[in-house]
């Protein structure tokens, strides 16, 4: 018996002692592979083992710090996309720490932007050229925030289309300004004469063409959203008869009513623009979060006093929130800066601006 245990045990390392030199000569061409972990048994416990060494750790990169950034609008509808950030920055879970500045004029932070103390802010689209021009390209543009506000109220049912303001008598406010120039280009795309087949009666106040509404049989008027709104609440006759928006569109193909824009600082854009790029990538899901989400969105506006939360909710529809970047506003918006132009070239500050003025991320 001893006999065949020990021929056995032979045979065995005969052939390890052989199939190690085979290993040897096919796998000479092939690297070598990590040690694979064992347990490695000692003593007389066989449930003793030694523990693995565990590999070092890199330390990781320590987080950028936050960058304190001041941001502006006005207090109307191009404030409402910035809504949801406006309340994320409360809650500190931003990309940066903004501080929001909520303007009654556009004056008030006007040189502020062009200082840079207000490096990023939304403001009327003529005004985003002003300021290009004035500071000589000291101001870019980032996106299309507001399309067009404007509609066409009646207090009848006249007024279907915008062939049927031929002959009428139109109030509204914002002579000299946009929405003169906005209501001119559109009567004349339907081929109406502004100034001899229609009467346009400009007041001061929105306040005062709300009260001709409400005292006037089959009157119409042009007003922008919230006092459409308003108006609406107040006057059971009042209806909207025209979007403007929509007419332009219709008659103007390509073309569209630009309101408001989001604009930075050229200084700070270029150098910081990973920070800019942050806020425009939050910026986009803030709007969408104030078109999906109408309740909650009004409820932000009161609270950061921009429109009382029962007019915000009923007004946020009708505003045309949007976040339009790249080479679609770029056209958008010189479509509408040379519409501006052709009628006052200082509406837009002299002269229609550069390509420069307009931001690809």
């Amino acid at each position: 018996m001893k006999k065949r245990v020990a021929l056995l045990l032979t045979a065995v390392m005969l052939l390890s002692v052989f199939a190690g030199c085979g290993n040897k000569d096919n796998n000479q061409n092939e690297p070598t592979k990590a040690p694979e972990l064992t347990q490695e048994v000692t003593g007389g416990d066989e449930n003793q083992v030694t523990e693995p060494t565990a590999e070092p750790v890199e330390p990781t990169e320590a987080p950028k710090e936050k960058m304190d950034v001041n941001i502006g609008a006005m207090k109307g509808p191009t404030a409402l996309g910035m809504l949801k950030m406006m309340e994320d920055a409360k809650a500190g879970t931003t990309a940066n720490n903004y501080k929001f500045t909520i303007a009654g004029a556009a004056d008030e932070i006007t040189a502020s932007i062009i200082k840079g103390d207000i490096p990023i802010a939304a403001v009327p689209c003529n005004l985003a050229s002003v300021l290009y021009n004035k500071s000589k390209g000291g101001v870019t543009m980032l996106g299309i925030n507001t399309l067009g506000v404007l509609y066409i109220v009646e207090t009848g049912e006249t007024v279907q289309s915008v062939n049927d303001l031929k002959g009428k008598t139109i109030y509204s406010t914002g002579k000299g300004t946009t929405p003169e120039y906005t209501l001119n280009w559109l009567l004349k795309s339907a081929g109406i004469d502004p100034e001899k087949d229609v009467t346009i009666e400009y007041k001061s106040e929105a306040t005062e063409v709300a009260a001709i509404l409400s005292q006037t049989e089959n009157a119409v008027a042009m007003l922008p959203q919230p006092y459409v709104t308003t108006v609406l609440n107040s006057n059971a006759k009042a209806r909207i008869a025209l979007d403007i928006t929509k007419e332009w569109e219709a008659l103007n193909e390509g073309s569209t009513v630009v309101t408001g824009v989001v604009v930075a600082n050229t200084k700070f854009l270029t150098e910081n623009p990973d920070v800019v790029n942050a806020f425009m990538e939050e910026y986009v899901a803030s709007a969408a979060y104030t078109v999906e989400n109408v309740e909650a969105a009004a409820a932000l506006s009161e609270q950061f006093d921009i429109f009382k939360a029962a007019i915000a909710k009923k007004a946020i529809p009708y505003c045309n929130i949007v976040l339009i970047e790249g080479e679609e506003m770029k056209e958008k918006a010189s479509a509408y800066l040379k519409v501006l132009f052709e009628q006052n070239p200082a509406s837009v500050g002299g002269a229609l601006p550069e390509d420069a003025f307009f931001y690809q991320r």
